[in-house]
């Protein structure tokens, strides 16, 4: 595989704390050219493509790729284009929008618990648990459970509470095979900007646009707070954060290539070994076959 960029450079280290206005969301393209970003993400989609094979046939290890990020950074571009040459029979993405009735009757991680990556698959999603620390902070009365008193959401504890929930929750999975990555694509507000009114102008794109996509802008500030907090609060070497530049949508989808094939190089995979019993057997096997008559 060719080595695009450091990933460590993006990761956010356990109990660091984050100031988001000091990393850049566009750094130097790792690309020179159209055609060589294609070569680039092509050499990374094989790498994957070849370290799923030896996930699924191992069956120790499950991966959970969880993408964050404000609307129009990139989240589904990303997912496309990284994750299209990877077996879909071994892969699945599941998107995480406004709760439903019965799902706020639940715990907070409950919804995103049923989706977890069995052993020897790979797990996608497409904004997640973390949305119950981060948009349930800034709109409490969104996420509310119906049944619950309003006033807990005004104290701060609950913050904290579901922080020590997750990294409990991730370490749990951890534990168990689940190795677990987490994406925040860092986007400007002046880059949103432009793909906003992109999105207006193309007749293909305008139906992703909502009303409710610019009312959302009036709160930039306090996401950026938000995230900074959970990011110090839930990045652990077990479950890292990776806050990637996303100005430049190709740019970014080889930083994120090249954090997973990474991550996965580390789970040191492997095709199971048979046994030497096992083995004489398919050898037994493989001359009955060639001695049948068609």
């Amino acid at each position: 595989m060719k080595r695009v960029i450091e990933s460590k450079r993006f990761r956010v280290e356990e109990n660091n704390y984050v100031e988001l206005s000091v990393f850049s969301t566009e750094i130097k393209p790792v690309y020179q050219s159209s055609s060589h970003y294609k070569e680039l993400l092509a050499d990374h989609i094989r790498c994957m493509r070849s370290y799923q094979e030896k996930l699924y046939s191992s069956n120790k290890h499950s991966v959970l790729l969880i993408f964050q990020a404000m609307d129009a950074a990139g989240k589904d571009g990303a997912i496309e284009h990284v994750m299209s040459g990877v077996n879909p029979q071994g892969c699945q993405v599941f998107s995480f929008k406004q709760p439903s009735r019965i799902e706020l009757k639940h715990d907070f991680l409950w919804r995103s618990s049923l989706c977890l990556p069995q052993l020897g698959h790979i797990g996608i999603f497409n904004r997640s648990y973390y949305e119950d620390v981060l948009i349930a902070k800034i709109h409490t009365d969104r996420l509310m459970n119906v049944s619950a008193d309003n006033d807990m959401y005004r104290d701060p504890l609950i913050w904290e509470g579901r922080y020590h929930s997750i990294r409990d929750h991730e370490k749990h999975l951890n534990k168990n095979g689940t190795r677990i990555i987490k994406i925040f694509l860092h986007m400007s507000e002046a880059e949103q900007k432009k793909r906003f009114i992109a999105r207006i102008e193309n007749p293909n794109k305008s139906w992703k646009f909502r009303p409710e996509d610019l009312e959302e802008r009036k709160f930039w500030r306090q996401y950026m707070a938000a995230y900074e907090q959970c990011f110090k609060a839930t990045s652990s070497d077990f479950a890292p954060w990776y806050i990637v530049p996303a100005d430049d949508k190709k740019n970014a989808r080889l930083i994120v290539s090249q954090i997973f094939c990474d991550a996965l190089k580390d789970l040191n995979l492997s095709f199971p070994i048979l046994s030497e019993k096992r083995r004489k057997e398919l050898l037994k096997t493989r001359d009955y076959l060639m001695n049948m008559v068609d």
